[in-house]
């Protein structure tokens, strides 16, 4: 195992459950490529550059709104 990949598993253990259970997901959905470089789908792409876009702008959601966006979300 490299060491960066190290140190982001002791971060990820840090975070609350239900984030630990996104980055399973997301590991999960890498390792079943049988070692094929993850794509984003192409209906999420968009969102996905957006989201790169609205990072390197400095925008980012507060705590306030991801508070309501779990709530909403059920979470």
């Amino acid at each position: 195992m490299t060491k960066v990949l190290e140190d982001v598993l002791e971060k990820v253990k840090r975070l609350p459950e239900d984030r630990q259970a996104y980055v399973a997901e997301v590991l999960g959905q890498i390792v079943a490529a049988d070692g094929d470089l993850f794509v984003v789908p192409e209906e999420h792409r968009a969102g996905v550059l957006e989201g790169f876009q609205q990072a390197e702008r400095g925008e980012f959601a507060t705590d306030e709104q991801m508070a309501a966006l779990w709530k909403k979300c059920g979470l």
